[in-house]
């Protein structure tokens, strides 16, 4: 089929070419490649629709493979894939010998980082930028992160490592999502910077009236950064990011190309170690996945069984748990693909969800069997590895009753070698 852009664009230097109408269109012709393409063929839909703007801006602001882009977990790097020179090998997407459904280093020079799991970019990101450091170069380095894989603990042992002084820039990605709907701390915390929509025109405001008084030294300067900071407090909640030393940018509707893009140009211009915060629909474009974009997470082009592990699972764990008050389950981030969204609705106050942090919730789950607790974990067997340490040091070594359900063992043909 003939594209009017999709076969021209073939580098981010062709993207570049593109006149900002032109940018626009391109953006709605690859949303409906990728909404004919997947569901046709499977893979990851719902948050590559979502992710359609930034992935264009990202690759429009900076300059690609000179400038590295880290995507987390990689599953929302399609339209990267497109840009960068593999629309004419997309048919073969998820494909033994064909492209990966995550970025890959052998696959591209525009994927510097390979992944498949979650939470590792900024930690690999990091990386990158000090060896930039070190070497004296003035390249950048994006990491482009779910707001979902924030919940893993490597997310926030990477950002407590972090040097306001590097050339770094962190797209949070925030559509409420990873494969179930996000909950804890931190996604609670997210929605209420969302909430604060005015932050950014405030703070604007504060710093444009700050620039106008006349600075005598250091002493003042100091006075006055720090006026700014109590006016912002007084006005909205402490922000993170920006409490920890570092630039904040945000929240940005992630869907208004031209916002995201003069997001992302600013970003640049400070130079420095900078999140900026997007807010984007999950399945954008497609009401099918708007409407259910758990569902279209991951499209299989296959037809699935009515009777599965997990629901067999589900079955008799809500059984079991109608006998017995003190069994609990415990899931992290795959309640609808263990079966146990359905275990909630029947017990929720014995259901947990800690979100994509699997060595937790498997000392949780020991903490729940030292004090009582009959606890059954379930997690796809891909992850549960991330968990090892865990099962040996706080489960068997000290005899804890704790019910390990491995979902999904096996190979993978699909999703690759991430997922065996």
């Amino acid at each position: 089929m003939n594209y009017k852009y999709l076969n021209k664009v073939n580098s981010p230097q062709d993207l570049k070419a593109l006149n900002d109408a032109e940018v626009l269109e391109y953006i709605e012709e690859v949303r409906a490649f990728l909404i004919a393409t997947v569901e046709k063929n499977g893979g990851h839909l719902a948050s590559n629709l979502g992710a359609c703007e930034l992935s264009v801006a990202v690759h429009r602001v900076f300059d690609s493979p000179t400038d590295k882009i880290v995507f987390d977990v990689g599953h929302q790097s399609y339209v990267h894939k497109l840009i960068t020179g593999r629309f004419s090998e997309f048919e073969y997407l998820r494909i033994p010998g064909g492209l990966s459904g995550f970025t890959t280093r052998r696959e591209s020079v525009h994927d510097p980082f390979g992944a498949g799991h979650s939470s590792t970019s900024i930690s690999a990101a990091l990386g990158f930028a000090e060896a930039n450091k070190l070497s004296g170069k003035d390249n950048f380095t994006v990491a482009v992160i779910g707001d979902g894989a924030y919940t893993g603990g490597m997310v926030h042992e990477a950002i407590n490592n972090l040097s306001s002084d590097l050339k770094l820039v962190i797209i949070i990605n925030e559509n409420g999502m990873s494969i179930s709907g996000n909950k804890g701390a931190f996604a609670s915390y997210l929605s209420r910077v969302r909430a604060s929509r005015g932050y950014r025109g405030v703070k604007r405001s504060i710093l444009s009236v700050i620039s106008g008084i006349p600075v005598f030294g250091k002493p003042v300067r100091w006075i006055i950064s720090n006026i700014k900071r109590l006016v912002l407090r007084f006005v909205f909640i402490p922000n993170y990011f920006e409490e920890l030393g570092f630039y904040y940018l945000g929240p940005i509707d992630g869907n208004d190309y031209n916002k995201v893009e003069q997001a992302l140009c600013e970003a640049k211009s400070i130079g420095k170690t900078c999140f900026v915060h997007l807010i984007t629909k999950k399945g954008k474009g497609y009401y099918k996945a708007e409407e259910a974009p758990e569902k279209y997470h991951s499209v299989s082009s296959t037809a699935q069984n009515a009777a599965t592990f997990h629901s067999i699972f589900a079955d008799e764990l809500i059984k079991a748990a109608g006998e017995n008050k003190n069994i609990v389950a415990v899931t992290a981030g795959m309640g609808a693909g263990t079966g146990l969204d359905r275990f909630e609705e029947c017990f929720a106050d014995r259901y947990f969800d800690v979100g994509i942090a699997e060595q937790h919730a498997l000392t949780f789950s020991a903490g729940l069997a030292a004090a009582g607790m009959q606890p059954f974990t379930a997690i796809y067997s891909t992850f549960l590895q991330r968990g090892y340490d865990s099962i040996v040091h706080d489960i068997a070594l000290q005899s804890l009753p704790v019910r390990i359900f491995v979902d999904r063992a096996g190979i993978s043909q699909g999703d690759g070698a991430t997922h065996h």
